[in-house]
């Protein structure tokens, strides 16, 4: 079977045992702050399984994308140099819940590996959880039963905790769980060692094959265990493994899953993927070969499904995954131009089908891709030139070693994996500090940590219920008890977190900021700094708690916010139907953060907005500002609004009822959960701020509304006139700002032309200083200086000119103290000196600092008076030192 078939017979299967066939969530996760991306096929089920929703059937199958790179379930590193871990994976799962339980999944899982993929029955092994007396959880009797009805005893294994206890994280959903192991070794192997002696000894050819979790508890931040409000079934079986097992490959990337990608990047870089040779140098294309394939299916889909690599957060974890595919094409197959942008083409063709995403995506995805390549390319360019530099220092110091806070350096900023630096070092006979270098990145690492983390209690229950309504679509205050609550702790300071029976807070989410406000007990108030969204629960914030935690309350929002809010909510819709009609049905939404002060719009689309586009543009939505629509929303089934033509947000997971906004039928329907205006009137006037690219392909338009777009437009009046009294009036503002300039530029010109007589003065007056200390010629002076570009020019002159001079000039510009240090190449060579060492001794005078190259260097400082001593420093330094 092909990998296509292998996945839909699964699918298949389990339509047939009554299980609804839902699509892959995104890969992407939104309004959970617990998870960056989608890790396990349970995520999209996570409330159902915590008793916060209702799923969408007691009986769900999936095949869904997940990505893993770091933490607890992998690490990004040692994808590709094995042949078994990946970032990107599909997670092939049935999901019980409270519906059938251990009986059936087991059954189903003998029924369909046996009897529709035809494994060998006596290539399998289970293991069941053997119990765990610390945490007082009995054997896994009844699951051992099950399986006796399909296997012999023997061939039955008790596991312990880590291996059959299967947990999220450090807290939420887990349970006892099952495993099904393969042996794939040859007849003869097996004859030799039973395979039950190698179940989960990280033997690679005996290897976990499915893994059915039975959901009964919930992990508590303080470790304890509760029963969950039902029991449910979660199955995880990778399809990248099952589809190396029936195709009868010793690896993943040997499977039609992979092959096809990596037999484009053989033709690209003209090398061979031999996966059986295993010497060094075919290792070595073999590596980069599958980390490419493997990185390109990681970053594709999660750029499709809407994360765009950034410096922060869950970009910059696509940022670095794609820089080290780049890295790995570059180091060992010579690849120096962009390539990994034209392997969408075969990723879209191959898996577009399951996931029609990447191929609606594509060029998107491609252009992405392509603008990252290019600029990671140029920043390796730097790096080795940066790498070259600290390497000629580094043996110009009479040093075999490169310091681990410089091989950091590389790593940080220039994205040179440590052995990449090694290698390149070791080429000059120098070695690096890996013990300095390590010790700097787990400094960063702390730093990250400290910057993140939170500390969280365990949910404290008041009322028994774990329901919480929203009532923020009709009202901005509401009577609410507290259902439960936690204290949290985030950057040293405490807070706590609240949930209510019912809500008009609205929870950040699709780009609005989450509504502050305040609990009100009476005459006594407690603040809401916030309100985020957690399994779709609506989180509060607060800084205390009321002393009655039982008492009844208002909830009540911080009205003004939140009609600012929704003023620049419904100014986006207005805008994205404008966008849509100026520029062409191509643009679409790719993110938004909506705010009281101000809106951003980010927003496909290929080149630049010319001005007139801009004016249309916002004429358009204050056209339709100025006809005062309504704005209609209405809940529907998700097949009528598309029915309806509205507008679906790419990466976003819909449920069977969606919420439609309507702002004129033949202009503006959109999906949103977000608060709106009720006519467009009410948004009063909208101007655009800025338009600017955020990356390939995609702009981003920053504007404001109503109070704020007045007062802005209020502001730039008011510089208006200002700028017209400084220019006395004139009759047209314009050209006198212009008439301004041109005087300015002339002046500019005469001032250049003073300077550089001037600068032949003084460097006629310095070269009759000049006088031989030793070996070298000696200029030390302060001097009357315009600019600093002129001390320049004089010292390169000079420099030039004189043998083994060492030159430093002080002058006082624009009321500071500065020193310019120049020295000849000979000295810097011969006598190993470094003008920017010295420059910062010599500082030490003028109160200040400075650095710059061997050869050439400045200092600024705030006492003019120290300059004197500097020069005497200076020759006192070079007496010395002959």
């Amino acid at each position: 079977m092909n990998s296509a078939e292998i996945r839909q017979k699964f699918l298949d299967f389990f339509q047939s045992k009554q299980h609804l066939i839902v699509p892959s969530a995104p890969i992407v996760v939104k309004d959970d702050p617990t998870l960056m991306f989608t890790n396990a096929g349970m995520n999209q089920f996570k409330d159902a399984f915590l008793g916060h929703g209702k799923p969408k059937a007691p009986r769900i199958a999936d095949t869904q994308k997940c990505l893993r790179v770091s933490g607890k379930h992998n690490d990004l590193e040692e994808v590709g140099v094995d042949t078994y871990h990946h970032t990107m994976f599909e997670m092939l799962g049935n999901w019980s819940f409270g519906d059938y339980f251990k009986k059936d999944a087991i059954a189903w899982a003998w029924e369909l590996l046996t009897e529709v993929y035809k494994i060998e029955k006596d290539r399998l092994y289970v293991t069941v959880f053997e119990g765990d007396k610390k945490e007082n959880l009995a054997f896994d009797e009844e699951a051992k039963n099950h399986w006796l009805q399909y296997v012999s005893a023997d061939r039955i294994i008790n596991g312990n905790k880590k291996d059959n206890f299967w947990e999220m994280g450090d807290t939420g959903p887990c349970g006892p769980c099952s495993e099904i192991h393969v042996d794939l070794r040859s007849d003869d192997e097996r004859k030799k060692i039973d395979g039950k002696t190698l179940v989960n000894s990280s033997n690679p050819r005996v290897i976990e094959i499915w893994n059915l979790v039975f959901m009964e508890f919930n992990r508590k931040a303080d470790g304890s265990l509760e029963k969950l409000p039902a029991q449910h079934v979660d199955t995880g079986m990778g399809f990248e493994r099952l589809s190396m097992v029936l195709q009868g490959e010793h690896s993943s990337y040997d499977t039609d899953v992979f092959q096809p990608l990596i037999k484009e990047i053989e033709k690209v870089s003209g090398k061979k993927y031999v996966s059986d040779d295993n010497s060094p140098k075919q290792e070595q294309l073999n590596i980069a070969m599958r980390v490419i394939a493997d990185h390109i299916r990681a970053i594709s889909f999660t750029i499709a499904d809407g994360q765009l690599p950034s410096n922060t957060g869950a970009g910059y974890v696509i940022r670095r995954i794609l820089r080290r595919a780049v890295r790995y094409g570059y180091q060992s197959l010579d690849l120096k131009e962009p390539f990994l942008y034209n392997l969408v083409d075969i990723l879209a063709k191959q898996m577009g089908s399951q996931f029609p995403e990447i191929v609606k995506q594509d060029k998107l995805v491609k252009k992405v891709i392509l603008e990252e390549e290019q600029a990671f390319m140029r920043t390796l360019e730097q790096g080795l030139k940066r790498l070259e530099a600290l390497c000629t220092d580094t043996l110009k110091q009479q040093k075999r070693i490169l310091p681990g806070n410089e091989v950091f350096e590389l790593y940080d900023t220039y994205g040179f994996p440590v052995d990449l630096t090694a290698l390149i070092a070791k080429g000059s006979d120098i070695s690096i500090d890996e013990k300095g270098f390590n010790e700097a990145l787990e400094k960063q690492r702390d730093r990250s940590r400290a910057a993140t983390s939170v500390d969280k209690e365990d949910w404290i229950n008041v009322i028994d219920t774990q329901q919480s309504a929203f009532t923020g679509y009709e009202n901005i205050e509401d009577n609410a008890k507290i259902v439960r609550y936690r204290k949290i702790k985030a950057k040293g300071k405490d807070q706590y977190q609240v949930i209510l029976d019912k809500t008009p807070f609205y929870a950040e989410s699709g780009g609005q900021v989450g509504d502050t406000g305040f609990f009100e007990f009476g005459t006594k108030r407690i603040k809401v700094t916030d309100t985020q969204k957690e399994n779709n629960l609506n989180v509060h914030f607060t800084e205390t708690l009321p002393e009655d935690l039982k008492a009844s309350f208002k909830a009540i929002v911080d009205p003004d916010r939140r009609i600012l809010t929704a003023d620049n909510h419904s100014a986006t819709h207005l805008l994205h139907a404008a966008l849509r009609k100026i520029l062409g049905g191509h643009v679409e939404q790719r993110g938004s953060l909506v705010s009281p002060e101000y809106l951003r719009f980010d927003f496909s689309h290929f080149s630049k907005i010319t001005d007139e586009e801009l004016r249309d543009i916002e004429s358009l939505v204050n056209q339709k500002i100025r006809e005062n629509i309504a704005c209609q929303t209405e809940v529907m089934p998700i097949d009528a609004a598309k029915k309806l033509g509205a507008m679906a947000l790419f990466g976003e997971k819909y449920g069977d009822t969606v919420r439609v906004v309507t702002i004129d039928k033949n202009y503006s329907i959109e999906l949103c959960g977000g608060t709106h205006v009720k006519a467009t009137g009410q948004i009063g006037y909208f101007k655009i701020l800025s338009e600017s690219a955020v990356s390939a392909g995609i702009r981003r338009i920053e504007a404001v509304t109503a109070l704020r777009a007045h007062d802005y437009i209020s502001e730039q009046i008011e510089t208006i006139r200002q700028a017209s009294d400084a220019l006395k009036n004139p009759k047209n503002l314009v050209k006198g700002i212009l008439d301004l300039q041109q005087h300015a530029a002339e002046l500019t010109k005469q001032v250049e032309k003073l300077s550089r007589e001037q600068g032949k003065q003084l460097k006629a007056e310095l070269l009759t200083k000049k006088h031989q200390i030793g070996s070298t010629m000696f200029i030390a002076e302060k001097a009357e200086i315009l600019s600093a570009d002129v001390a320049k020019d004089i010292c390169f002159q000079l420099k030039g000119e004189v043998s083994n001079l060492f030159l430093l000039l002080g002058a006082e510009i624009n009321g500071k103290a500065n020193l310019f240090l120049a020295m000849s190449d000979s000295l810097v060579k011969e006598k190993n000196w470094n003008a920017s060492s010295l420059i910062r001794e010599f500082s030490k005078e003028i109160q200040g600092g400075g650095g710059g190259q061997p050869f050439y260097a400045t200092a600024g400082g705030s006492n003019v008076q120290g300059i004197g001593n500097a020069i005497a420093k200076a020759k006192s330094w070079i007496e010395q030192n002959q």
